[in-house]
């Protein structure tokens, strides 16, 4: 029986250079076993990391990021065609036959071997011929490719999920720029909107108002005991769409999915979580297929009530998990954050994850201009929002401006807040949070968005509003006449939210600004034949490495300092070829690349800052190694029947 992390060298020579093979197999207490083994490839400190194994079978090696797997070493014939024949820790596991099949963790679906069929009694459940990894993805993939819509594709996707969720994740990791859309924005939005109508079978776990004093023992139903990261919703604003109950489940659900294939989070290690504390969105509440609570939503003390115990439980069962709160609305946003973040490894990914990525993209945007990134401070920064993702964003942006050495007043006076009543200013600032309050202006209270782009020509504008369209022609064009590129991020999601498009942008500025959204939008080609390349601004640059750097390194909680930091490497992660074509963020192919240096950054700053207690000294020497054979990866790896042998 497995009681801890075990792990397994081997090591072969690679076109005579020595490479390092580490599977990992992290024990799971709840059943003695754990479900997967994490397969992960020691790294220089360059870009050149996280090897993907063969992705084609007649392919001599694969790379994802820059590390080469050879062919050589994969067997060419027979039900071993493309697989390693290298030594795998085997898993222990207390399933057997049919079970086995049943259970997504566990299943191979048909690339079980014929060793495996007879020990695991699964001889004659599955048809004869044995297929790969490689051969069930190209089979998958091709029936994907052939459906019309992204929504049925996001279904088959979850569809495979459930199913075998070791192949489901391969597909995330080599193919990611082709499914981050389908899994989490634009398409989750709609999934969200059909989650009851689509409902499949039960992920993750629901708490509401009739398990008050039962949350302590309810954690207790969760199969896994070696949880390590919790993305919770309460529903109330998912995306820009707004109150959707407990359909809000499928948000915890994708971003999970970014955390295990983009951050390398073993699948058995992550639990997405709704607090179901009812709706006020009329059609759920009276819709006969709607399957959370229908009743007005729980506000006042016990909703707060609700969400202590919650919060009491889950840490009382896994006290170094990370949890992420996603998708609360602003009244409470930050309020939740404020009360829980020091004493709790927890944050908020709309107000903290947002802001850093969004630092990050300015950084960038900075170095694709030629400007000094030290100068964030010399921008005039609209933002055009004034809910937990606006204010987060200013709050992240000012901690960076202190950072770089900007005395408080000069930072406050870097921005421009609006929301649908104007300008922020000090006329209104007993009606606004605390947070919104420091960055009142003096003057110009109510002072409309186009007449504060007139009056102080600003450098930059974000728009966080989930107003579509709200960036129209006159506004744009008043901007680029003040600004030479100006940096115009349009972040609300889904892609219909956007305060305007890629297109518009570029042609309203005639080519000359930078751009980077929220959804995903293609390279705009102008009439004059040139083209201009897009980013997008999206949290899953962020988080993922953010999560796997706190829990490895088991930091006793996530500090400001530690997202200035992640933007920081995610904002170096940016090649100079694509800065010069106005990009500001990496591919997103290169996302665990990116994951693992956003990581690394974060377990420094946890050491420097005294809060990491599983990092050892020999860890420390080499941190990049340390990450990377810490990032799980989905192979199948060998299963054999746990039994108890008495004499």
């Amino acid at each position: 029986m497995l009681r801890s992390s075990t792990r397994v060298w081997a090591t072969r020579s690679i076109r005579g250079k020595a490479s390092s093979l580490s599977v990992a197999a992290a024990a799971s207490a709840s059943a003695g076993t754990v479900p997967f083994a994490a397969v992960s490839y020691p790294a220089d400190s360059s870009s050149r990391f996280f090897a993907t194994l063969p992705t084609d079978d007649d392919a001599p090696a694969a790379s994802s990021g820059g590390f080469t797997v050879p062919k050589e070493g994969y067997a060419e014939e027979g039900e071993w065609d493309g697989c390693r024949r290298d030594f795998m820790a085997p898993i222990q596991i207390s399933s057997r036959g049919a079970d086995i099949l049943t259970n997504p963790l566990y299943s191979k679906g048909t690339a079980f071997k014929s060793g495996e069929r007879d020990r695991l009694r699964l001889r004659g459940l599955l048809p004869h011929r044995v297929m790969n990894i490689h051969k069930q993805k190209n089979r998958f993939l091709k029936s994907l490719r052939d459906l019309d819509s992204s929504i049925r594709k996001n279904l088959m996707l979850e569809d495979l999920h459930d199913r075998n969720e070791t192949l489901y994740h391969r597909i995330l990791v080599d193919h990611m720029e082709e499914m981050a859309p389908l899994i989490y924005t634009p398409t989750v939005g709609q999934a969200c909107q059909e989650y009851a109508a689509r409902f499949r079978r039960p992920r993750g776990m629901y708490f509401s108002e009739d398990d008050r004093g039962h949350m302590a023992a309810m954690v207790y139903n969760w199969p896994q005991r070696d949880v390590h990261v919790i993305v919770v919703t309460d529903g109330s604003r998912i995306l820009g769409l707004g109150d959707l109950g407990s359909n809000g489940m499928g948000i915890p659900i994708g971003k999970l999915s970014l955390y295990c294939a983009a951050g390398g989070i073993a699948p058995h290690r992550v639990l997405p979580i709704v607090l179901d504390v009812g709706t006020d969105n009329k059609e759920l509440l009276e819709d006969e297929f709607y399957l959370g609570a229908q009743r007005p939503r729980l506000r006042g003390p016990e909703y707060f009530h609700l969400v202590d115990e919650f919060m009491e439980a889950v840490r009382y069962r896994w006290p170094n998990v990370l949890v992420q709160f996603e998708d609360f609305d602003s009244s409470v946003a930050q309020k939740l954050l404020d009360k829980y973040r020091q004493k709790h490894l927890c944050f908020n990914d709309d107000i903290q994850g947002t802001g850093a990525t969004t630092l990050a993209g300015l950084l960038g945007a900075l170095r694709a201009k030629g400007e000094d990134v030290n100068s964030l401070g010399d921008q005039r920064i609209l933002i055009v929002g004034a809910g937990s993702a606006g204010i987060g964003i200013t709050q992240v942006l000012y901690a960076a401006m202190l950072e770089q050495g900007y005395s408080e007043e000069d930072a406050k006076n870097s921005f421009f807040i609006c929301d649908n009543r104007g300008l922020l200013g000090q006329d209104r600032i007993d009606q606004m949070s605390p947070e919104a309050a420091l960055f009142a202006r003096a003057e110009d209270d109510g002072l409309s968005m186009l007449d504060v782009v007139k009056k102080y020509k600003p450098t930059v504008i974000l728009g966080v509003t989930a107003v579509g369209g709200l960036f129209n022609q006159e506004l744009i064009r008043e901007m680029n006449s003040h600004v030479d590129r100006p940096i115009i991020f349009p972040l609300s999601n889904p892609t219909t939210k956007a305060e305007c498009t890629a297109e518009q942008a570029f042609e309203w500025t005639d080519g000359n600004c930078i751009f980077a959204s929220g959804s995903p939008f293609g390279p705009v080609e102008m009439a004059n034949g040139q083209t201009y390349y897009t980013s997008q601004c999206n949290n899953m640059y962020v988080f993922p490495g953010l999560g796997l750097g706190a829990t490895v390194s088991g930091a006793k909680r996530v500090t400001d300092r530690m997202l200035y930091i992640a933007a920081k490497a995610l904002a170096e992660c940016v090649p100079e070829e694509e800065l010069a074509r106005g990009q500001v963020f990496p591919n997103i192919s290169q996302i665990r690349m990116v994951s693992r240096r956003v990581a690394v950054a974060v377990v420094e700053e946890a050491l420097r800052e005294g809060l990491a207690t599983k990092v050892t000294a020999e860890d420390a020497a080499d941190l990049d190694g340390f990450v990377a054979r810490k990032m799980y990866y989905p192979e199948y790896v060998p299963l054999v029947e746990k039994r108890t042998v008495t004499v």
